[in-house]
């Protein structure tokens, strides 16, 4: 790729992507462009504006994504009830075809023949920013520096730094020990202590959540409004999707809610331990299925579950702008039609409680579910020949003398 001539960085303004913009400088002998965006991190952005300028970028883009974020790929994720491994909420998978996305905007903005990543070769990310970028501009390069050098330490990266007069910020306060991510959606935590499956997280390394222990005794209660499977009001107020997950963050955080320790599976091949911190939507994924359980046909329901784990492994992989995700996407979307409605919730000590469902397009019948009389809405004796109809062919293979095992 000797021919680069342009390249636009997903940059930070952080150790890693201050020695990669250097880095590209002087092993490509390119121009450089930024791209710095405001996913509802909680760190300030702006002052990666004059950490580039200083050193010398001229094109410097910094965005507030947090709306579209949410508007575009959480809440379109959360319509399908997803989770990777039975647990995962995808909160950082979930990010990165956004970012690709806007690499590629301003790639074809400003010229550039190449995009540029701080992921390591590794982690996930590498593949969810590359796939992207090559669905959405199949013939760019792209430059992962990770994967060509040889700074493969922390100490090695700060002697490059030092070395080449780049401005790092020290603090006096201890560095975390561990690697994160945040964004509207979650905070990861991996490295250090984590790295030892054995080894219990500590309880200062949570920055949203309050402990279940020292949460409130007394519980809170919220109600949230769907519309088309998505939330568009908590209490009755109306707020922007943005609006919506950062303050379930808020109430969930203090309610010791969303906190997860687990083994997941990379799909370069290997193990990783990680916690998350998923307040927001912990919340949000409990009223969703409480909302659907009134208001989806029964075998709707039970195919969005069938086709969840699929839908779940194409974003954790990378595939989110794939033709097969996309199809579901739609499939899922058509779903949503009817999921309207209030649910009422429970926070207590890191619980989720659903204590009331309500819905004008709900298929739930009082009528017909009471174990009172229901006055000739069901015939009960309709029952048995279903049952027998549907034990036909368990009764001829016992007539035969068929073992059962």
């Amino acid at each position: 790729m000797a021919d680069v001539k342009k390249v636009v960085l997903a940059y930070s303004g952080g150790l890693d992507t201050s020695v990669i913009l250097k880095w590209l400088q002087d092993t490509y002998n390119c121009e450089v462009v930024t791209f710095t965006a405001d996913l509802g991190q909680g760190e300030e952005v702006e002052p990666a504006r004059a950490k580039a300028q200083a050193m010398g970028v001229k094109e410097i883009y910094i965005d507030d994504l947090r709306e579209e974020f949410v508007r575009d790929f959480v809440y379109p994720m959360f319509r399908a009830n997803t989770i990777y491994e039975g647990e995962y909420l995808l909160g950082t998978s979930i990010a990165r075809p956004l970012i690709a996305k806007r690499l590629i905007e301003i790639a074809n903005e400003t010229g550039a023949d190449a995009i540029s990543h701080g992921a390591t070769g590794k982690g996930n990310d590498q593949v969810r920013f590359e796939l992207g970028a090559y669905a959405l501009k199949p013939g760019v390069k792209v430059i992962a520096p990770w994967r060509e050098w040889d700074l493969l330490s922390r100490e090695k990266l700060m002697d490059y730094a030092e070395k080449h007069a780049i401005p790092i910020e020290r603090h006096g306060k201890k560095k975390s020990p561990y690697s994160m991510d945040a964004n509207l959606l979650h905070i990861s935590y991996e490295g250090g202590v984590l790295e030892d499956t054995w080894t219990e997280h500590e309880e200062d390394m949570w920055k949203w959540t309050v402990s279940p222990e020292t949460a409130p005794d007394v519980p809170t209660y919220i109600e949230l409004t769907f519309r088309k499977g998505d939330i568009v009001a908590i209490d009755g107020k109306d707020l922007t999707p943005a609006q919506v997950l950062a303050e379930l963050n808020r109430i969930g955080g203090a309610n010791g809610i969303g906190r997860l320790d687990i083994v997941e599976n990379r799909y370069v091949g290997m193990k990783s331990r990680g916690c998350y911190e998923t307040p927001g939507g912990t919340i949000m994924l409990r009223a969703h299925r409480a909302i659907e359980s009134i208001t989806l046909d029964r075998e709707v329901a039970h195919l969005k579950d069938e086709l969840m784990p699929k839908y779940a492994s194409l974003i954790y992989t990378g595939y989110w702008w794939s033709p097969e995700r996309l199809m579901l996407q739609q499939m899922i979307d058509a779903s949503q039609t009817n999921v309207n409605g209030v649910v009422r919730l429970k926070l207590y000590k890191g619980n989720v409680i659903v204590v009331g469902r309500k819905s004008d397009d709900s298929l739930f019948d009082a009528n017909i579910a009471t174990f009172e009389e229901d006055g000739g809405a069901y015939n009960q004796a309709d029952a048995a020949g279903f049952i027998k109809l549907n034990a036909l062919r368990m009764r001829i293979a016992a007539g035969k003398g068929r073992k059962l095992f």
